[in-house]
């Protein structure tokens, strides 16, 4: 589904993660998991195509869009929630599903909306409100539900927990396992490493930018030396 072979990306000379080749398996949840900084979310926004590739490849399925502007990149079928959620805030919860929405025709938004809200039945009571009102938990309902309206072969998705209560991010990641079921592909950075490891199929850790594990989730659960020094599990 996704190849990065040999990514390196960053900011100008700056230098955010270096070296790194992953291939994502469709249908499944891939982990991306390390301390802050080592270059998660950059590597996300790199293949989302708001980050400089300074050096490798990007191929999705058999295109090579290394090259290609962010625009492309979501026709071609791929998707970011972002970090901070990044909602048009003045603009209500039905419209910030529509932007998402826009690369296809006004005849699927129904359909597509509609699925937003069978993943998530409390953006349904939100529809006419701000995105900027929203609690933390519906705003994040909301960026994942505008990344789905572009109708993505992956979506990739950044801290997803980071501020939530723990009811909203067991519906978060319940949504997470339909779409696996569905046959998404779906690429997770997340702080709470316990939560990650309970869902994803396979599992990259770095540190300072580069990878510093890789395999699957069962083998990383099991591995106590990776759990304690990386992943602040004992």
């Amino acid at each position: 589904m996704l190849e990065l072979v040999d990514l390196s990306c960053g900011y100008g000379a700056f230098n955010a993660a270096a070296n790194l080749s992953l291939k994502l398996r469709p249908g499944t949840i891939t982990a991306l998991l390390g301390a802050n900084g080592a270059g998660k979310s950059s590597t996300l926004m790199c293949v989302a195509g708001h980050v400089d590739l300074q050096a490798g490849k990007i191929l999705f399925g058999e295109q090579d869009i290394s090259q290609l502007p962010a625009t492309q990149r979501v026709r071609s079928g791929i998707a970011i929630s972002p970090e901070g959620r990044r909602l048009f805030k003045d603009l209500s919860v039905e419209d910030n599903l529509r932007v998402g929405g826009l690369i296809h025709p006004t005849s699927v938004y129904a359909k597509d909306r509609d699925r937003v809200l069978d993943l998530f039945p409390r953006l349904g009571e939100r529809m006419t409100s701000l995105a900027g009102n929203l609690s933390g938990g519906e705003q994040q309902m909301l960026a994942i539900g505008r990344a789905l309206m572009t109708r993505p072969k992956l979506i990739m998705i950044d801290e997803l927990s980071l501020g939530l209560m723990p009811k909203i991010i067991d519906q978060c990641y319940q949504a997470l396992k339909l779409l696996r079921n569905e046959g998404m592909t779906v690429l997770l950075v997340e702080q709470n490493t316990e939560r990650a490891l309970s869902v994803a199929d396979d599992v990259c850790v770095l540190e300072s930018g580069r990878t510093v594990w890789k395999g699957s989730a069962l083998d990383a659960r099991n591995d106590p030396s990776l759990t304690a020094a990386y992943l602040g599990l004992h």
